[in-house]
């Protein structure tokens, strides 16, 4: 009996054996089965280069992608012909919808781990920084009107220390909402929001800066960067077989150099057009102005002057051989040449903020930031070149171009600032005596200037 029993459990054994190396070979053979099918899916899923793309589907993108373009760009003139404010109203809303669509692509895994109050955190920062930036800005541009306004001299003289206090609740109020478990994440998140505030918020700030400036200085980085964004297309659509980087796989070496080259041409003849027009070189005198309006400035920046450039030897022999004509000297305004090196940053630096656009969307696992145009994908698509072009070209622009004169609020402000009440009278007083000896005005201000010595005696 011990003998039969050992040699049924020894078959029994021997049975389960061959059962576990079948199910093994099984598992082995669908994981390499899945593993196969995955790898063909990754493969068939691989970008190909526009000009490796079938005719017919590269040819409907093109026509989508055009049509949509030529609708933004028309949507582009007239907002802007319509006046200085609504050009400001309008970057101000895309910002707010880049923003939305930054942080909704986070606000989802946030959403899923339950992470509370996110969404909300980040609706306030963005606030708290569009009244921070905004304000610098209204006060810097406008101090004539702000510091002689009862209700709002406090807030633009308190307004840095306002803008600390309101960021300071934020902080307070996310640090004390924090929860064991979520730590990571909800750092994670704090760093995001930031990261969508400086990239986007605070970049397109100086875009609005811009405009006040002059619209040229809004207008010119726009629409180089879109020049360039068109031709790295068309380029690549017909000629593009080199890749260039492996974030952004359908960009190619041919688009980005036929991209550059047309971009420094274009740029110079675009700047000659606009540089002629009063309402797009002016800085701004009144937000209500439109481009039917009369719009002047006088002195005018230096750079919209042309000046004639005498033309080096062999260049002008090279002219004479093909057009029989001999051309000493061109005429070229500062401005042009300005447009050359802002359109070099708009070819070899702004396509970086495209880059990295496009690492975000590898990283989230998503092929657009949204749907809403389409051809393009999200405003983020079209947009993530612009905002680092705009803050180029502020930067440049008060370093190289910008005309620093004293101005009626720069003064106001001063007087305001750092005089008392009566030393504000004396200079009154004798800034009206100066006037009465110049014979610039009559002695009628006496009747103000006893007004104010009665006020401040009261």
């Amino acid at each position: 009996m011990a003998k039969s029993k050992k040699k049924s459990s020894t078959k029994l054994d021997k049975l389960f054996e061959e059962t576990d190396k079948k199910k093994t070979s099984e598992a082995s053979s669908s994981h390499e089965k899945e593993t196969s099918s995955t790898t063909r899916q990754v493969i068939s899923q691989a970008p190909v280069l526009l000009a490796a793309e079938k005719a017919a589907t590269k040819w409907r993108n093109m026509g989508i992608r055009s049509f949509t373009t030529l609708l933004m760009i028309s949507a582009f003139f007239f907002v802007l012909a319509s006046g200085y404010i609504w050009s400001i109203v309008a970057v101000m809303t895309l910002t707010v919808l880049v923003y939305r669509e930054v942080i909704y692509i986070a606000y989802v895994p946030a959403k899923d781990k339950n992470l509370k109050w996110f969404k909300t955190m980040s609706w306030y920062f963005l606030i708290t920084t569009e009244y921070f930036l905004h304000g610098e800005s209204i006060i810097y541009y406008f101090k004539e009107i702000v510091m002689i306004d009862a209700v709002l001299l406090p807030f633009a003289t308190h307004h840095r220390f306002i803008s600390f206090m309101l960021y300071v609740l934020g902080f307070v109020f996310f640090v004390t909402n924090l929860k064991k478990g979520g730590y990571q994440s909800q750092i994670a998140q704090f760093g995001w929001t930031h990261m969508a505030l400086f990239l986007v918020v605070v970049q397109s700030h100086f875009i609005i800066d811009n405009i006040l400036e002059g619209l040229i200085w809004f207008v010119m980085p726009v629409s180089l960067v879109v020049i360039n964004d068109i031709f790295a297309y068309i380029c690549g659509f017909f000629w593009g077989k080199t890749p260039l980087i492996q974030i952004s796989p359908k960009k190619t070496v041919e688009g980005f150099v036929g991209a550059l080259l047309c971009t420094l041409v274009l740029g110079f003849c675009i700047t000659s057009v606009l540089m002629q027009s009063n309402y797009l070189i002016c800085p701004v005198q009144d937000l209500a102005a439109s481009a039917w309006s009369n719009i002047s400035c006088e002195p005018k920046n230096p750079v919209f002057t042309a000046a004639a450039w005498r033309l080096p030897s062999i260049i002008r022999y090279l002219i004479k051989l093909t057009t029989f004509q001999d051309i000493r000297e061109i005429w070229i305004a500062p401005v042009q040449l300005h447009t050359v090196i802002m359109a070099c940053f708009a070819s070899l630096i702004a396509p970086v903020g495209g880059f990295f656009a496009s690492a975000v969307k590898r990283a989230f696992k998503i092929k657009d930031f949204g749907d809403t145009i389409p051809g393009h994908g999200g405003l983020t698509d079209r947009m993530d070149c612009q905002f680092l072009m705009g803050f180029f070209a502020h930067v440049y622009y008060h370093s190289f171009i910008k005309m620093y004169n004293v101005s009626v609020g720069t003064i106001l402000a001063l007087v305001i600032n750092n005089l008392s009440q009566r030393e504000q009278v004396e200079l009154l007083a004798r800034l009206n005596m100066y006037l009465e000896n110049q014979d610039i005005m009559s002695s009628n201000i006496d009747a103000l200037l006893q007004k104010a010595h009665n006020l401040l005696q009261g």
